[in-house]
């Protein structure tokens, strides 16, 4: 028996094969029935508990979304098309592929009368004018992704005004941890983590005193397991663990947890790239019960071995 979520129920996890939606599902096989939507773009088959129902489709099929919410009771809803960079080079697919199958699934979710919990992201905040970042900071996103997560964000609210939907839309700060693959929206754990593994040095941009608030998958997965089961549903929620760090601090955690003690060493400052990003919890905390167990060293050790 899992120790928090729901239990006995028909559950989807689109985008469940990627790397945050895998733990979702390893966390709710035990005790449900679990179908997951993924196209394998990302995402693998072998992240998947072999009791878990896959269903190779896209969520921008309204044939393939349609037969996966059939009889469901809650949806995860993960699928998305996560880089800021290829939202830029490429909005147009960045918007189908984010946008349209959100509002497919909350319409799904009208007619047949299922929990929607959203994949939002603090990318809606856009350059924070002071921090911690709390839910009523204002949203200016920087990149198409940011305002296409500020849109489903939104739509996810609507919805439970309109038309009485249980829907909880759950803003990410820095997520990291197992299964996280070195790409284009790896982060900057994940590059430093390869790095530090091949003996290279750690590459800090500019002068390493951004702030960012990482937060362990295993957190991710809790906080939509108090989402799935609240009452207090029709919100957003940041989900972090409400302290900042530099990166150039992250970089001397990994260098000190590495067997190659790396060098670190800085580079180019990244144009554009936020200053500072904190989550305020206050909400989470008072309307879910929802608090952060996995602190940034210990959740980087575990990586590191």
């Amino acid at each position: 028996m899992t120790e928090l979520g729901p239990t006995d129920q028909t559950v989807l996890v689109t985008g469940g094969a990627g790397f945050i939606g895998s733990h979702l599902v390893e966390h709710l096989v035990d005790d449900n029935e679990v179908r997951v939507l993924d196209n394998l773009s990302t995402g693998s088959r072998e992240n998947l508990p072999a009791d878990a129902e896959l269903i190779v489709g896209d969520v921008r099929s309204t044939d393939d979304l349609s037969r996966a919410t059939r009889d469901i009771d809650v949806v995860f809803h993960q699928a998305a098309q996560v880089s800021v960079e290829r939202s830029i080079n490429d909005p147009t697919e960045s918007f189908s592929s984010n946008i349209e199958p959100t509002i497919d699934v909350l319409e799904l979710a009208r007619k047949r009368d299922f929990r929607v919990i959203v994949a939002s992201s603090c990318a809606i905040y856009g350059d924070p004018e002071y921090t911690p970042i709390d839910e009523s900071h204002r949203t200016e996103p920087n990149s198409p992704y940011g305002l296409e997560k500020l849109t489903v964000d939104r739509y996810t609210q609507l919805y439970n005004e309109l038309y009485d939907i249980e829907t909880v839309a759950l803003r990410y700060f820095n997520v990291y941890g197992p299964r996280q693959s070195v790409g284009d929206y790896s982060g900057v754990i994940s590059v430093f983590r390869e790095q530090a593994n091949a003996g290279e040095d750690l590459t800090v941009e500019g002068d390493g005193q951004q702030t960012r608030d990482f937060v362990h998958v295993d957190d991710i997965v809790r906080a939509n397991m108090y989402a799935a089961e609240t009452k207090e549903t029709g919100y957003a929620y940041n989900v972090g663990t409400g302290s900042a760090t530099s990166i150039r601090e992250l970089a001397e955690i990994i260098q000190d947890l590495s067997d190659s003690t790396p060098d670190i060493v800085h580079i180019a400052e990244r144009k554009g790239d936020i200053e500072e990003s904190e989550a305020d919890l206050t909400k989470i905390q008072n309307k879910l019960g929802f608090e952060p167990r996995v602190p940034l060293k210990e959740g980087l050790r575990s990586l590191m071995n």
